[in-house]
């Protein structure tokens, strides 16, 4: 059996990983300060991004439900692997060689992760089926490609592949590479027939042309297969069962080709077929993706929105849409989730009723360009589409559409365009814009008291993260509700109020030496003047922190010492591992949330003047302690320790003016 990795190897890969990277292959992240990025969480559906990725310490935390962690943890939890298989795939990622103990290899190919061998399994077929495409009984493969207008460079371009005829050509080929019957039976690839426990595998797709089905990252996780032969008795599409890989409602066809300029471009065009995708591409539509047998839903509204970077600051979703009573159907589906997006939603429909690819064979790629950019917004098309169910030439059935189009007018979140549409309704109808406007009004109030106790659950206690800590709002911010702790949280470590000065302080404090350890580092001007010049480091050692959570930090930051002040991932993993669990994700909170300062520069001024400040309530607080020796003093009766006491006082103000001299 293989052996651990060795821990000193684990480090490495913790310190080599750019974490900014890893996490950009699943978010977009913008900059929101010195060395700090933020976006979308991957972990909770939200509309204001809140998940912050600082790479010089190689952490990320989100503030609105408490995930934290490094670049092995987040691989972990998005991949859904070991944390043996995070570490070796961020090492492969970095060239990184890893050790094992006791001698070991690494695992065989038997102890390789269930998941790891289906990636291997597709990846395989991937290359086959390619291949396959290329040969003599793939000819109307090519000829179907050819028909719709795709040459062998952009069936290369999107990995479109061939299944040969027959029942056994993939299962032979990956017997060969070394897989049992028992892994590929999970891969989705094969079928299985025969009676009881005699039941044989064979492939699910033979001759039909394939298209590899890629998540986010990249990686082969299914296969889209469509029928070339009169005799196939099959679906005209068939796709990859449900697998531990595939899971339809998650996935978009083209996302592993589109992400990126989809972040760029801050839009998303949903389409409805491969082909659709690979023409609106090949047309510079390079934004399209497509769902794979299952309407465009919650789940993946999850990953659009983490793409456009859906924060209320613009972005777009344009739904495209056959012409024919189905794609109607389609769209008014897609209308429902409209209000998941904060982008705006629209409905892109070829008057004709063509498709993307057709669109695109018949009159080219401009044609293609020029149905998006003729989009309209989806509320319209919803508008007039129920409009279009009701006869308006009776009074009876304006009354009915109005009844239906109400709501729909209601739903629009820009105010500004409301009142618009209110009109463009009475005008469609003939109706008084009084009237419409009553209807649409009395729809809102309907729709509002129907959300009555559903807002502010988003920081309710449960959600990941630390007991007690690290949840409901931004830190610093006064003013603002924090969430509660889970009851089962110690009371010790109760998230501090942000509104108490001395907590707020003393957060601001952890936050720069966390972050910027090299300010203790050494002999520092801060003990100023003609006073005798103290450390950084043993003044922050001898400060006394108050707030229950904050103290256990600063007891953690000394047990680490400074023996990593030179390495930033080592020091912060150092004082996580010092701290009790439930305060681990409060000090990758520390870690990451963006100080105030846009230059190097600024930084290290907003640093020093928070240590001062930090000292200087040190100080402050000791003088409080000794005046109230001195005023239950005799001084008569104790002159001597009367003296002491006042050139104790005396010191500790030169100390402190000297702070405030240097800040």
């Amino acid at each position: 059996m293989a052996g651990l990795i060795k821990r000193e190897d684990i480090d490495e890969v913790r310190q080599r990983t750019d974490i900014k990277e890893v996490v950009d292959g699943y978010v977009t992240l913008k900059g929101a300060g010195l060395g700090t990025f933020k976006g979308l969480c991957p972990f909770h559906d939200e509309r204001s991004p809140s998940f912050t990725v600082r790479p010089q310490v190689g952490r990320y935390h989100c503030f609105g439900c408490g995930e934290d962690g490094d670049a092995i943890s987040f691989v972990q939890k998005m991949d859904h692997s070991s944390f043996h298989e995070a570490v070796e795939k961020l090492a492969a990622r970095i060239g990184y060689e890893l050790r094992y103990e006791d001698g070991g290899t690494g695992p065989s190919r038997e102890e390789v992760g269930k998941r790891q061998r289906l990636l291997d399994a597709h990846k395989i077929a991937d290359e086959f089926f390619r291949a396959q495409l290329l040969t003599a009984g793939a000819a109307e493969g090519r000829n179907f490609l050819h028909g719709r207008g795709f040459d062998r460079t952009a069936a290369e371009q999107f990995g479109v592949g061939y299944a040969p005829q027959g029942w056994d050509s993939l299962l032979k080929h990956l017997r060969g590479r070394g897989f049992t019957d028992a892994e590929l039976k999970l891969t989705g690839m094969f079928s299985a027939g025969g009676p009881g426990n005699q039941q044989r595998i064979y492939d699910r797709f033979r001759g039909r042309l394939i298209w590899p089905i890629r998540d986010i990252a990249g990686d082969t996780i299914g296969f889209g297969a469509r029928k070339l032969y009169e005799d196939d008795q099959g679906p005209k599409y068939l796709n990859t069962p449900e697998t531990v890989l595939y899971k339809k409602s998650q996935v978009l066809y083209g996302i592993d080709l589109a992400k990126r300029n989809i972040a760029k471009n801050r839009q998303l065009v949903v389409v409805e077929g491969y082909t659709d995708v690979m023409a609106c591409h090949l047309a510079g539509v390079s934004t399209a993706v497509a769902t794979c047998g299952t309407a465009f839903g919650t789940d993946h509204i999850k990953i659009a929105r983490r793409l456009l970077s859906d924060d209320g600051t613009g972005g777009e979703v344009i739904f495209t849409f056959d012409g024919d009573a189905a794609g109607q159907k389609a769209a008014l589906r897609a209308f429902e989730e409209d209000q998941r997006f904060v982008a705006q939603t629209y409905v892109a429909v070829e008057p004709s009723g063509a498709d993307p690819c057709d669109l695109r064979q018949l009159k080219g790629d401009e044609a293609v360009r020029d149905l998006i950019g003729t989009r309209r917004p989806l509320f319209e098309f919803a508008i007039r589409a129920s409009l279009k169910r009701h006869n308006l030439d009776t009074v009876e059935g304006r009354v009915a559409a109005l009844r239906e189009a109400a709501p729909v007018v209601a739903q629009i979140r820009d105010s500004g365009i409301r009142p618009a549409y209110v009109r463009e309704l009475a005008g469609w109808l003939g109706t008084p814009i009084e009237e419409v406007s009553r209807a649409v009004g009395l729809a809102a109030k309907r729709a509002a008291s129907g959300e009555t106790g559903t807002a502010g659950t988003a920081g309710s206690a449960g959600t990941a993260g630390a007991p007690g800590v690290g949840h409901g709002t931004q830190p610093g911010q006064a003013g603002q509700p924090t969430a509660a702790p889970p009851s089962a949280a110690p009371i010790a470590f109760m998230r501090p109020d942000p509104r108490d000065p001395i907590a707020a302080m003393e957060r601001q404090a952890l936050e720069v030496v966390i972050q910027n350890p090299a300010v203790l580092g050494g002999e520092t001007a801060l003990g100023g003047g003609a006073v005798p010049n103290i450390g950084a480091w043993e003044r922050f050692e001898a400060s006394h922190f108050v707030t229950p959570a904050y103290a256990a930090v600063h007891t953690a930051i000394r047990a680490a010492g400074l023996a990593h002040v030179g390495d930033p991932v080592a020091w912060v993993e150092g004082i996580r591992r010092e701290v009790p669990e439930p305060l681990q994700g409060l000090v990758s909170e520390l870690a990451v949330v963006p100080l105030p300062a846009s230059t190097p520069e600024a930084l290290q001024r907003y640093c020093r003047d928070i240590l001062a400040r930090l000292f200087e309530l040190q100080i402050t607080r000791i003088k409080a302690d000794k005046m109230g020796q001195l005023q239950r003093l005799d001084a008569t009766a104790q002159p001597e320790e009367f003296q002491r006491l006042n050139r104790e006082l005396m010191e500790l103000e030169m100390q402190r003016r000297a702070l405030r001299m240097e800040g």
